[in-house]
């Protein structure tokens, strides 16, 4: 840990103790994700401050006895530290997505009122900012629902991987955040096994009168290492995007991104199928080209003739 980040700890742990009068070691190590030990090396640091309010030379009165972490005279550094233009921007960008979802706008947006007022020019920036869903709010009403009350799904839900519709009874567990893209995870019936699907590729979905009912073996999905699982059995493809073709990258599950400058990107996939790579290749034209393996770019170019064939016929 850097010794500003550290710094930023301490002025903020005095004011948060004493708006609290006192707070356990244990509540102060959680509330700052840091060790029981890293507090008190802390705590142990404030004996050394010294401050010039309300009398010169005026060490911090501080102890922490019996677990319980108490602090007096330390006045002029007993209010919170104001959010910067970034904590700001990004907390308030947050809170403004939140609000989309219709059972916690209302709330929210008192919240964002209230932070708005106390940040002051710090939150100017996050209104140039635009938020927008990317998920139906029809969509998620129906999800919220069928996690709430124990309700199987039947879905229609598109897979980007086949380029083609596929109609399934999901029994809902939770609804995820990931990369910025809103799943539900579920035991879906089709497959029956756990599985994650991103809400914008939900075409039709509805609530059906079944009770929910997953399997005892069903373990939440582990997403640390993140939502890509390569098999070995995958076709490791490597694509070039133009500006126009950059949807591509948010749109399909990657395993690596790199810009090339001026707005391109090159960007590696994996697929057991390569149909609807290719398919995909002829949707892109000009924007996008194959270019690994060669033989895949290969039957591109021979698909693309045949339809240029069918033109000129």
């Amino acid at each position: 840990m850097s010794s500003s980040e550290r710094l930023r700890r301490l002025l903020a742990l005095v004011p948060y103790v004493i708006n609290r009068s006192s707070v356990s070691v244990e509540e102060a190590a959680a509330a700052f994700g840091v060790t029981e030990k890293q507090i008190i090396d802390d705590l142990n640091l404030l004996w050394c401050v010294e401050l010039r309010a309300p009398d010169p030379y005026c060490p911090i009165d501080l102890s922490y006895e019996g677990g319980e972490i108490v602090v007096c005279e330390a006045e002029s550094i007993s209010r919170p530290l104001r959010l910067d233009v970034d904590e700001a921007a990004a907390l308030l960008v947050a809170l403004r997505t939140i609000a989309e979802l219709p059972e916690h706008g209302d709330a929210v947006s008192r919240v964002i009122a209230k932070l708005e007022v106390a940040a002051g020019t710090a939150a100017r920036p996050s209104s140039q900012v635009a938020v927008e869903l990317d998920v139906r709010p029809d969509v998620l009403v129906q999800v919220r629902s069928g996690l709430d009350r124990g309700r199987r799904l039947r879905m229609t839900y598109y897979v980007p991987g086949r380029d083609e519709n596929t109609v399934r009874d999901v029994d809902p567990m939770r609804l995820l955040l990931v990369d910025g893209w809103s799943y539900l995870e579920g035991w879906c019936r089709r497959a029956e096994a756990v599985r994650l699907f991103r809400l914008d590729r939900i075409v039709d979905l509805r609530v059906l009168d079944v009770v929910a009912s997953i399997p005892d073996e069903a373990e939440p999905l582990d997403l640390d290492a993140g939502l890509f699982r390569p098999s070995p059995e995958d076709v490791r493809v490597t694509l070039e995007l133009s500006p126009a073709g950059r949807w591509v990258a948010d749109h399909y599950p990657c395993e690596s991104t790199s810009e090339l400058g001026e707005g391109r990107v090159r960007i590696v996939l994996r697929t057991r199928d390569v149909r609807w790579v290719r398919r995909l290749a002829l949707r892109l034209a000009g924007s996008g080209r194959i270019v690994e393996p060669a033989e895949l770019a290969a039957q591109v170019r021979e698909d693309a003739a045949r339809a240029l064939k069918l033109y000129d016929g």
